[in-house]
């Protein structure tokens, strides 16, 4: 039944390659992908630092990137869904910043193309950061003198504080949030003592119950694709699994809500695998809290298999082995703010 459940949920996704078949362990790069219109600098990561770090970004000068995405941790905010200007809650749980650089589409839905476009969203979210317009965030930016040296630095001369540009430097340094050398990483290349022997039978329970039909490739998020092609998957499939209703995983619609589109009711950009020990409550909803109970959750869902406790833990055990070191962060100082934008939000 598992191998059956397996084999269907691979050709309903039509994205398995031949490739991946042949050789479904892969590591992750040791760097990640540039866009030819924006290869990585260490100017523009730096001033992409600054800007991920800054609420000025927001309309109440109290929210950033990093409010939500804590990259001195596992690059989430550990809420079930995350809190935005005014104190008020988001509809979806932060997806982790570590290694977003691999994948072909952002957020749960796929709605950004890249993550320059990932990065213009929440800024003019009315919930997350609450902008009015990208004109008024990138007009507030360019108010504080000392920013502009920066984007001169990353960009050139001329008129470069551009919102564009700051996406730009945002995504570049979020290309720098990689976790390429876990015991999963080291093992694929050859140290066969890099896995416990929990480890490594989660890893043979974890391809046979059928996992890797949706979670293929190096981040365990499906296939390389093209940028801005996304892998997006049913959820739940079996909507008569307990779990729907326990967890209430069907009262989101999905990337619907994004496209208008009925068939993509309930799908979901599959999400990566890696560094789950650090972003804790689960789902997009955020409502499961513990990785053994997700992996039981997904099993039941998505493949009609319903897993004894020791086999979500032998799995939840492998699912850990993929929690790489994370780069050193530093806080970056930030530019003043001048004396007349103090009352404004921006301080």
């Amino acid at each position: 039944m598992r191998v059956r459940n397996a084999i269907a949920l691979l050709i309903l996704s039509g994205a398995c390659s031949l490739a991946a078949a042949q050789s479904p362990w892969q590591p992750l790069p040791k760097v990640a992908p540039a866009p030819a219109d924006n290869p990585t600098t260490a100017a523009k990561v730096e001033l992409g630092s600054m800007l991920f770090f800054d609420p000025r970004f927001s309309s109440t000068g109290t929210v950033s990137c990093f409010s939500c995405h804590n990259v001195m941790e596992g690059g989430d905010d550990h809420r079930p869904t995350s809190i935005g200007v005014h104190g008020q809650v988001g509809g979806r749980n932060a997806p982790t910043v570590w290694n977003a650089a691999f994948h072909s589409v952002q957020f749960w839905d796929g709605r950004a193309p890249s993550l320059e476009e990932q990065a213009k969203g929440p800024p003019v979210n009315p919930i997350e950061m609450g902008m009015p317009s990208l004109t008024g965030v990138i007009g507030r930016i360019a108010a504080i003198p000392g920013y502009k040296p920066y984007f001169e630095r990353a960009f050139g001369s001329g008129d470069v504080v551009t919102m564009d540009n700051a996406a730009k430097a945002i995504a570049a340094y979020e290309r720098t949030l990689i976790t390429p050398d876990s015991a999963y990483d080291r093992f694929v290349r050859g140290d066969e003592k890099a896995l416990s022997a929990q480890q490594r039978t989660g890893m043979d329970k974890f391809l046979s119950t059928g996992c890797m039909s949706c979670h293929q490739g190096a981040t365990f998020a499906g296939p390389a694709l093209p940028a801005g092609t996304g892998f997006f998957m049913k959820f739940p499939l079996f909507e008569a699994s307990p779990y729907v209703a326990q967890y209430t995983l069907t009262q989101d619609q999905g990337r619907e809500a994004a496209t208008g589109v009925a068939t993509d009711k309930g799908m979901w950009r599959v999400p990566t695998l890696r560094n789950l020990t650090y972003t804790a409550p689960y789902m997009h909803n955020g409502m499961v809290k513990s990785l053994p109970e997700a992996v039981k959750v997904m099993a039941s869902t998505q493949l009609n298999v319903s897993l004894a406790d020791s086999d979500a833990a032998d799995i939840a055990a492998f699912l850990e082995s993929m929690s790489g070191p994370f780069p050193k962060q530093t806080m970056p100082r930030l530019p003043a703010t001048p004396g007349d934008l103090i009352g404004t939000g921006a301080e």
